[in-house]
């Protein structure tokens, strides 16, 4: 069985009122009266389209046989000389990529979770975890051999499956990706990763009915995690229905009170809206959300134009520039410069 990524990620154009914010994200999307963002960072896929967090707990997968050591050192092979002769076994491996893990060293967990596959192939938690890190390293091709190779060592094993159906989903590979989701639903229909990156599926697809299920079953079996919210609302947008996309945004928030782009999104509603002060509260706490949020700062520009308060949206639209040149998105700090200028030139006019 061949497992193959395609790594063309759409550039997506989105509207805030008659200007434009870019974005990159592995969803496709029909957006045109309305302004979602979804500045996504390496961290944010790790935790959702590849081990969405379900409820408390680390997102490394741990057997009840494999347990992690109480010490919190790193294990090291055996230097005591009643022991010298012993060879590590793929437990010892196992557990000491464990270990690199919380300690912060990825890299060499990846060499860990490696040798103990190597050394007993059938340990289906080690590919799995393995699986985890090198996603976490960007490298998608790798990690989805490594979720497979979990599923071959464990037919059973629900997570695996559905990491492998996320990381095919970010590969752009749908048709295997739909697959490897559904055999994880089949074995486990009340895993919310699955239900989750499912739901992303049917958006990419264009069916926002289904994704919209989808990501309710995620909410459902997966408490915790704002990110179906998030998706769901951004369906209701999709849709026009607007109130529900803003019910969704704010269930989003209040799960986790720090998510840059749900505020955003709310911050757009209130734009579109002309609830231009509620609009500068949301981008404000998107920007405080993430201080590198360049579209927050534009976006609370374009809120300062409408309300003719120029000195004030001249100091964001120069934030956004600067955000825009260290982050190397050309177009975007052109735009921001030119606005910039527009800011200063009607803030120099008599009124």
């Amino acid at each position: 069985m061949s497992i193959f990524l395609f790594h063309h990620r759409p550039s997506i154009l989105v509207r805030l009122g008659a200007n434009k914010i870019p974005i990159n994200q592995p969803q496709k999307a029909d957006i045109s009266s309305f302004s979602p963002l979804c500045l996504l960072s390496p961290n944010f896929y790790l935790l959702v389209l590849v081990s969405l967090i379900i409820g408390s707990g680390s997102i490394f997968y741990g057997s009840p046989s494999l347990a992690q050591q109480e010490n919190p050192s790193l294990p090291t092979v055996s230097t005591d000389q009643e022991n010298q002769t012993k060879a590590p076994t793929a437990t010892d491996f196992y557990n000491q990529g464990l270990q690199f893990i919380q300690a912060g060293r990825t890299q060499d967990a990846i060499n860990s979770f490696s040798q103990a596959t190597q050394l007993d192939p059938r340990l289906a938690p080690a590919h799995y975890n393995l699986g985890l890190a090198l996603r976490q390293f960007g490298q998608l091709q790798p990690a989805a051999n490594a979720f497979y190779q979990a599923t071959q060592a464990d037919p059973k094993f629900a997570l695996a499956f559905a990491n492998l159906g996320g990381t095919l989903l970010e590969g752009n590979n749908f048709y295997q990706a739909n697959n490897y989701l559904q055999r994880a639903l089949k074995i486990n229909p009340k895993l919310g990763v699955a239900h989750y990156n499912l739901g992303l599926l049917r958006e990419i697809e264009g069916d926002c009915q289904r994704a919209i299920s989808a990501f309710k079953q995620a909410m459902k079996y997966s408490k915790n995690a704002p990110e179906p919210a998030y998706h769901m609302g951004t369906c209701y947008l999709k849709q026009r229905r607007t109130n529900r996309a803003k019910k969704a945004f704010e269930r989003a928030v209040k799960i986790n009170p720090r998510y840059p782009e749900a505020h955003y999104q709310l911050g757009s509603i209130f734009f579109n809206q002309g609830k231009y002060d509620k609009a500068l509260a949301a981008f404000r706490q998107s920007a405080q959300a993430n201080s590198n949020y360049a579209n927050a700062y534009y976006a609370a520009g374009l809120t300062f134009m409408r309300l003719r308060q120029y000195p004030q949206a001249a100091q964001v639209f120069r934030y956004a520039w600067d955000l825009y040149r260290v982050q190397g998105n050309q177009q975007w700090q052109n735009n921001a410069e030119q606005m910039l200028q527009q800011a200063q030139q009607l803030n120099s006019q008599p009124r």
